[in-house]
């Protein structure tokens, strides 16, 4: 009878420390994964993608214009004059997420339309 209190017993001990280490996240494979979430997070940080706001596309002259028109109305907003041969685009902000930039958009669709939201990277 002993025996088989001593085995239940150190049946639970060790299953009671098996959960505890699987709640606080020791287990051994958590450092390995940290790791590799912080290596996500810096190089996110360093090559985020994210997203931008397209205000125009097209020829050269509008789209000096559209992006000086731009930097009155919003000048706390960035833009981008880009060359994609042979058109021109006007792209304005800096976005982590879809949902910012749709946020800005609707301000921005006050004064502009045809407004697209485009993906920075892949």
């Amino acid at each position: 009878m002993k025996l088989f209190k001593f085995v239940v017993f150190a049946i639970l001990v060790f299953g009671i420390s098996r959960s505890a280490a699987a709640q606080t996240g020791k287990t051994k494979s958590s450092t390995s994964i940290q790791n590799l979430i912080s290596k996500k997070r810096e190089f996110n940080a360093k090559y985020g993608y994210g997203f931008r706001i397209q205000i125009y596309y097209g020829n050269e002259m509008e789209a000096r214009k559209f992006r000086n028109s731009f930097r009155r109305n919003f000048p706390k907003t960035k833009s981008y004059l880009k060359y994609e041969q042979p058109y021109w685009k006007v792209l304005v902000g800096n976005y982590k997420n879809k949902l910012q930039a749709d946020r800005a958009s609707i301000e921005f669709s006050e004064k502009f339309t045809g407004l697209i939201i485009v993906p920075l990277g892949k």
